[in-house]
């Protein structure tokens, strides 16, 4: 029976993972579970699955949980500690969908102890990839992608030789508004923006994917992941969200993984990884599908995803400062505070005004993490970017 934990159980991501393990109960015991504050959804889960550990990042939840786990053998502690604890609490396999840079910490907390280590956040492998590599080697932990694109391309490496791969193509749905005018998302509301087209998400990653900011993470991402050239990496919007990414070898041949928009495939390869284990998912029906699209991205319209490639070439700081000032426009954006356009234009004036010396440790990462957003929230409070067409 494999031990796992859930860093993040009551997100998108950790209640799929939740969905498949509950579906074999006979395969896998909890550990620990985790959420923020979400009390109700992370009792819920900690009965269902005999949780050992239920805990809350934020404290103050924390008589809550206790009163919600009560007579129960399930263990109830709180506060961002605890949260590390639980992820250091030695599982064979440790989901970490943490959202933001919250979810660092906990991430180097469970690479440390030599498991395998499912990755459905960015930011450890954006803001600290050649430290969270580093440790993970040094611990003799297994990485592994839930990103449905990175899960992808890992299913598709076949070849043992980065030079027999030529090129990685990552695809990318385009988000809601692929097709619309600089003019027009100027006015885009957050509630147009969090309407995914496919993909059920939270509200930043829906976001983030509406920007195309998403697929300029996952290319820093899939650089730190997979040995090939940066510049092997392409990016091409495919609006059906069917081929999740592929492989392009010096031979000729092209390798793509298909599956359908739900991240429950992705997630049962990990967890059954090197095996393979049931989902409910029905099989897709080409007939049905009757075409794939394709296109290139505009970079024009979609600036992130420039960004993304300059912060990549340039390294040192600027992922952990795309990726930090971003989360803080984002939630400026959701909140009202700026408009959808100003998210990527104020990520490209904090890059070009903050250069801090590339981190050499973890405490130097979440630091300039820390600045970043401060210089950040200060931007979002200042005049805004003059939007077009107003």
């Amino acid at each position: 029976m494999k031990t796992v934990s859930v860093l993040g159980a009551t997100g998108s991501v950790g209640t799929s993972t939740l969905d498949l393990i509950e579906r074999e109960p006979e395969r896998f015991r909890v550990r620990a579970l985790t959420a923020n504050c979400d009390v109700d959804r992370l009792a819920a889960a900690a009965r269902r699955t005999n949780a050992e550990l239920a805990v809350v990042a934020d404290a103050a939840c924390l008589p809550a949980l206790r009163d919600a786990l009560a007579g129960t053998a399930t263990r109830v502690e709180g506060g961002r500690d605890a949260v590390i604890a639980a992820a250091a609490s030695g599982a064979d396999w440790t989901m970490a969908a943490i959202v933001g840079c919250a979810g660092l910490e906990p991430v180097m907390a469970a690479v440390g102890q030599g498991g395998t280590v499912v990755l459905a956040n960015k930011e450890p492998l954006v803001s600290a990839g050649e430290i969270v590599l580093a440790a993970a080697k040094a611990a003799g932990a297994t990485l592994l992608p839930a990103d449905s694109e990175h899960n992808a391309i890992f299913q598709c490496l076949a070849a043992k030789d980065a030079r027999a791969v030529r090129r990685i193509v990552l695809t990318a749905s385009g988000g809601p508004f692929r097709e619309w005018s600089r003019e027009a998302m100027a006015a885009v509301t957050p509630e147009q923006a969090v309407a995914h087209p496919n993909w059920s998400m939270g509200a930043k990653i829906s976001v983030d994917s509406a920007t195309m900011m998403n697929k300029g993470l996952e290319l820093i991402e899939a650089a730190r992941l997979f040995p090939v050239d940066p510049d092997c990496i392409e990016i091409v919007i495919h609006p059906q969200s069917v081929i999740h990414s592929a492989v392009d070898y010096i031979d000729g041949s092209m390798l793509a993984q298909l599956g359908p928009s739900d991240m429950r495939v992705p997630i049962a390869h990990c967890l059954a990884w090197p095996e393979r284990m049931a989902t409910p998912m029905e099989p897709l029906d080409l007939v049905k599908l009757g075409r794939l699209d394709f296109a290139a991205p505009d970079q024009d319209r979609f600036p992130a995803l420039r960004l993304a490639r300059d912060v990549l070439k340039a390294g040192g700081a600027r992922p952990a400062i795309l990726n930090a000032v971003n989360e803080v426009a984002v939630a400026a954006f959701l909140a009202g505070q700026i408009g959808f356009l100003e998210i990527a234009a104020i990520v490209s004036d904090i890059l070009d005004r903050y250069d801090p010396p590339a981190p050499a440790a973890l405490d130097a990462v979440l630091a300039i993490d820390a600045e970043a957003r401060v210089i950040a929230g200060e931007r979002c409070q200042a005049t805004p970017v003059t939007r077009v067409g107003a």
